[in-house]
């Protein structure tokens, strides 16, 4: 860039050399001694305490520190729990505790293997963590029997990292997502370290696979960095993984291929002096990263280090059981020795394991562990892993502009998306480090790109935006964007997420999986509110007619609203100033899951921005400039929920009023859909007294929906009067063709509205009933004139979408 100084890296090893190279690349970054002796035996001491914990978590519910022989009695009497990561987990938590100590860095420690949480929960424990949120937990005899005997039993922690867990923003149920999640987390904490330890097994998955490339999206001069730390244990759980069978030219060669530079963490005889090593040696690549990009010196394609942790799965567990190998096989993935209630040599060979790493040494009589172990714990406390606040307390209140001046005209045409760019815009430029869109490379389609007119995409990689602060990550990889939201959001920002509807439903699971993380923070005393997940669902299928079948796709509505309702929001707004109104609302909104589905195509602007704002805070609203009478008492009630359809609702209403004067309708659009459950099922459920105000007690009411038909049914189920309810929405039909032709195709034209608001009106009005069939007949007879209208020319007729008159 103009004025930029660059400054360039310095050469990795040449990948066509690397057989000759590679042992002489991991030599020259040795060192070794670099721990005091006194260092060394206080990991070594923190290390076998945290692994006693966590083995005793799997097993124990009474005799915690094993003050006599074991007894059946005191083992559980389910065995829940994964061994196998924990003493990989445990080793890199004593070593990150030691960096804190010495440099004062701030970190977070994300771990993908979720299920290795006994030796997490064993750290917190030992760094006092767990008392300060969770009391019974204290760090002497009753304390450490509390967490050791509550561990995956009722009302005790689960088996895998949660949202209880102090310290954590990620699940870890579901794998693929922690490194992803890591660079959210960074992104706008110039100070901030984020440890990630990746398993060998969620390296396997695709969102991993793309995660590594997360870093180009990191600008080391705004935001902080992620250290990768790869556990090659060699197994999953019951089989091979692929990282365990790789030799280290070929990790090497990958890693470089990404773009990092590789450290491997495996002498297994003095791991603690590789560990403290390597992550000195990391901690300084990534301060001479930042300081050259400080300085105003960036470099070209900085080669951010990762380390390659060996070690055997299982490791310090039982070696062999009846002849097969525990450690260092998939035999240790989970529970070791899973008979030792009842089979009387496992019981006596989990007490060897338990005793061999001499809990009388590591705790004194009160069970509070010894000074040398205190002595690696970060003296700050809000230093401690475990009390992070970017964790759990760090949510920043958005600035949101005032929309009102940003509303258009009434009875103009605007493109929904359009409008929300140029918000955007506003809110990024108020919100300069607390506010970013993760878009799959969608956003100039979808008509949102206004917002690079503040300061571009943030892509390292790029010479146009090194260095530039954008405000948009742009990376096709759906997965890599939402886990990017969810650190981003976790740690105390808001973020948007706008992407094409057919493919929102690619992170359907990571967005539920969230939204459980949420859920059970809600349930937690200490856990602050954090912002919204923000989705903007776009190009959707009512007008996609250009892509094709593979493009039409509304799935993503049904996946919100079966999340727990407390969580789940889901609106349509049907223009340009009511989808202002809404997003102004969802980013000021905390801890929910906001849908808002709309349209990039222009279209008409119903209502003035001070009644979009009306009708936005009622979430529905009877429409009397469409309506017969302003709405009084109605033979149907014709309700639009969705840009394209409610258009075709209000076309129908017009269509009526000249065909069939006789037929009263009333029209109603919907844009918060969690309005129609039944009173209690949501909050937002309207009372039966407004409900019925708005939908009559007792008169046909037909729905044009933009989402599947089922959906809308099992929302109103408990409602009274449904049957005297039809809908219709997407029925799965489309293809490449044109933007009327998809209302025909899937029964939401203005002439099947019409036709179900006669069938509906014939059983209460004489006048209507008298020519039902023939007008019917007539709308039937125009579907089809259309349909061979648009096969002939290749269009729709010109006057479709021009917009209703009503006299």
């Amino acid at each position: 860039m103009p004025g930029q100084q660059i400054s360039q890296p310095n050469p990795p090893p040449d990948p066509s050399q690397l057989s000759d190279s590679i042992l002489d690349y991991r030599v020259q970054l040795k060192t070794k001694d670099i721990l005091s002796a006194e260092e060394s035996e206080a990991i070594h001491l923190f290390r076998r305490a945290a692994n006693y914990i966590a083995a005793a978590m799997i097993f124990l519910k009474d005799n915690v520190v094993i003050d006599r022989d074991l007894t059946p009695d005191d083992i559980k009497p389910r065995l829940l729990g994964h061994w196998g990561t924990c003493p990989g987990l445990v080793l890199v938590y004593a070593h990150i505790n030691r960096l804190i100590r010495k440099t004062d860095i701030d970190a977070l420690y994300v771990v993908g293997p979720g299920h290795g949480a006994p030796g997490i929960l064993s750290c917190l424990w030992l760094e006092n963590s767990l008392a300060k949120f969770l009391p019974g937990n204290t760090r002497n005899k009753a304390g450490l029997h509390h967490l050791i005997s509550k561990f995956s039993a009722p009302d005790g922690f689960p088996s895998h990292i949660n949202a209880e867990t102090p310290g954590s923003i990620h699940e870890g149920g579901e794998l693929g997502y922690a490194l992803s999640v890591a660079f959210g987390a960074v992104m706008d904490k110039p100070d901030l370290v984020c440890v990630c330890v990746v398993g060998d097994g969620e390296a396997e998955t695709g969102p991993t696979a793309t995660a590594w490339h997360g870093y180009k999206y990191i600008d080391p001069a705004e935001s902080g960095a992620v250290l990768p730390i790869v556990h090659v244990n060699g197994f999953k759980i019951s089989e091979r993984t692929i990282y365990g069978t790789m030799d280290d030219k070929e990790l090497v060669a990958l890693f470089m291929g990404y773009g990092y530079q590789v450290r491997f963490v495996e002498d297994l005889n003095d791991i603690d002096s590789d560990m403290a090593t390597s992550m000195e040696w990391a901690l300084q690549e990534i301060r001479s990263i930042q300081k050259a990009a400080r300085s105003g010196r960036p470099v070209v394609k900085p080669r951010w280090p990762v380390l390659i942790l060996r070690t055997p799965k299982g490791w310090s567990g039982p070696k062999m059981l009846h002849g097969e190998f525990i450690e260092g096989s998939f035999r240790a993935h989970q529970v070791p020795l899973p008979a030792a209630k009842t089979d009387p040599e496992q019981l006596r060979m989990l007490q060897d394991w338990l005793l061999s790493y001499k809990p009388k040494d590591l705790f004194d009589k009160h069970g509070i562990p010894v000074e040398k172990i205190l002595s690696m714990i970060p003296e700050v406390p809000h230093k401690r892993l475990g009390r992070r606040k970017e964790a759990y307390a760090g949510y920043i209140p958005l600035e949101v502009p005032d929309w009102l001046p940003m509303g258009v005209t009434k009875g103009s045409e605007q493109s929904c998306m359009k409008l929300i760019g140029e918000f955007l815009l506003n809110v990024v430029e108020q919100n300069p480090h607390s506010f970013r869109i993760f878009s799959p490379d969608e956003l100039v389609s979808n008509k949102l790109d206004a917002v690079l007119r503040h300061s571009g995409r943030n892509m390292q990689w790029d010479i146009a935006s090194r260095a530039n602060g954008g405000r948009v990550i742009e990376i096709l990889s759906e997965h890599t964007c939402q886990g990017m939201m969810q650190g981003y959001t976790l740690t105390g920002r808001t973020a948007l997420f706008p992407s094409y509807e057919a493919f929102l439903g690619i992170v359907h699971t990571m967005m539920v999986q969230y939204s459980k993380f949420v859920k059970m923070a809600h349930e937690t005393t200490w856990r602050q509110p954090v912002g919204s997940l923000n989705y903007v669902e776009t190009s959707t299928w009512a007008r996609q007619e250009h892509n094709g079948f593979s493009h039409q796709n509304p799935s993503f509505i049904g996946a919100v609203l079966n999340l727990k309702p407390t969580l789940a929001r889901v609106y349509l707004p049907p223009d340009a100033n009511c989808f202002l109104s809404t997003m102004a609302h969802c980013l000021r909104a905390k801890n929910y899951v906001n849908l808002m589905v709309g349209s990039k195509q222009p279209s008409p602007v119903w209502l003035s921005p001070e009644e979009a704002n009306q009708h936005c805070v009622a979430g529905a609203s009877i429409w009397k400039f469409a309506s017969v009478d302003d709405g009084i008492d109605p033979d149907i009630v014709l309700v639009g929920i969705g840009v394209e359809v409610t258009f075709e609702v209000i076309a129908a209403a017009a269509l009526l009023m000249r065909r069939l004067p006789a037929l009263r309708v009333r029209v109603v659009n919907v844009t918060d859909l969690m309005i129609l459950g039944p009173f209690g099922s949501h909050p937002h459920a309207l009372g039966d007294t407004y409900y019925d105000a708005l939908f009559t007690r007792d008169k046909p009411v037909h729905f044009n929906y933009h989402g599947y038909p089922g959906e809308l049914k099992s929302l109103l189920f408990g409602r009274p009067n449904l049957d005297h309810v039809t809908i219709e929405g997407y029925r799965e039909e489309g293809t490449t063709t044109s933007p009327f032709s998809m209302m025909l195709l899937n029964h939401t034209s203005r002439y099947h509205v019409a036709a179900a608001a006669v069938r509906g009106a014939a059983f209460s009005n004489p006048h209507v009933e008298i020519d039902a069939h023939a007008v019917v007949s007539g709308f039937m007879h125009d579907v089809e004139k259309d349909k061979q209208y648009i096969h002939a020319h290749g269009a729709d007729p010109d006057d479709t979408f021009d917009v209703p008159k009503f006299e």
